[in-house]
């Protein structure tokens, strides 16, 4: 099957405005969907729905989970509920596949951001099978994890990958999120191609790419940490690294680009996202072209 190229798509106007004209021009080859963050709303825009009914009719719509939190070290009411809300969401509309993000989201309150890294131990990956056995009974396939930006250490940087590896099931995938590479990769000093050689690139069966920014961090003035907020143009750096991930993903089905709505301010912001959006596709094209 050839790689498709498409759209992780928002709910805000600002995101429809930017995107409407790639989805005229008929250049969304995919969508994914976020879609438990459509369930604490009251529904979701008419344009969505349309939008999600017709990609999952023609069998190129993505699950992609938030809220699910995979490693979380408590399990209750919250986590049941979120997996009840998951089968209704399957009983609406078919997804090719769902994945989630490792690490974890629902720590309390003094925590509302992207979800967290958790120490690399065996206690932690059993707990972490355990769940992803769950949301899998759900969704009645295998899931998927994507890798995350955070980390402690630039040991467990180095160990992100094989970490995953050990934690999806034998037939699971790896979502690899490259601006999250990216952030690692800056912030700890570790040349990505690096950090690529401990990921299990076989698993790899869906790949994002997106912009970040750059923050002060308190602890360390004047050496700003490199953050996955979606939120601006994607990095030179990023492109490069997926020219060299696609030919070694054997795979690989999917690509999708993230730009967060709310963040596209002005006429200037749209055409950035459409000029991003279009230099991956003519990536994807020149490595997949034979």
């Amino acid at each position: 099957m050839a790689i498709a190229v498409g759209l992780s798509v928002m709910l805000e106007a600002d995101f429809l405005g930017a995107a409407l004209p790639l989805f005229m021009a008929d250049e969304v080859g995919a969508v994914e969907w976020s879609f438990d963050t459509g369930w604490s709303r009251a529904g979701v825009p008419a344009w969505l729905e349309g939008v999600l009914d017709e990609y999952a009719a023609a069998d190129r719509l993505y699950g992609h989970g938030v809220h699910y939190s995979v490693l979380s070290g408590e399990w209750g009411g919250r986590e049941e509920n979120w997996l009840h809300c998951l089968e209704q969401e399957l009983a609406s509309r078919r997804y090719r596949h769902v994945s989630e993000h490792f690490g974890f989201c629902s720590g309390g309150d003094f925590h509302r951001s992207a979800p967290l890294p958790v120490p690399f131990t065996t206690e932690t990956l059993a707990l972490g099978r355990a769940r992803l056995a769950r949301l899998a009974d759900v969704v009645g396939a295998p899931v998927g994890l994507e890798n995350l930006a955070l980390a402690f250490s630039a040991e467990d940087v180095a160990a992100h990958g094989r970490f995953l590896d050990e934690l999806l099931a034998p037939d699971g995938f790896l979502l690899l999120d490259l601006h999250n590479l990216y952030c690692q990769a800056c912030n700890f000093d570790v040349p990505a191609a690096e950090l690529l050689a401990g990921y299990p690139l076989a698993r790899v069966r869906e790949l994002h790419v997106s912009g970040g920014s750059w923050q002060e961090a308190p602890s360390a003035p004047g050496r700003p940490i490199r953050r996955d907020t979606h939120d601006d143009s994607v990095p030179d750096a990023v492109y490069d690294l997926l020219a060299t991930v696609i030919p070694r993903c054997p795979n690989l089905e999917v690509v999708i680009y993230e730009r967060l709505g709310g963040t596209i301010a002005d006429d200037t912001a749209d055409e950035t996202m459409r000029a991003d959006y279009r230099r991956l596709l003519a990536t994807v094209a020149a490595c997949t072209a034979t």
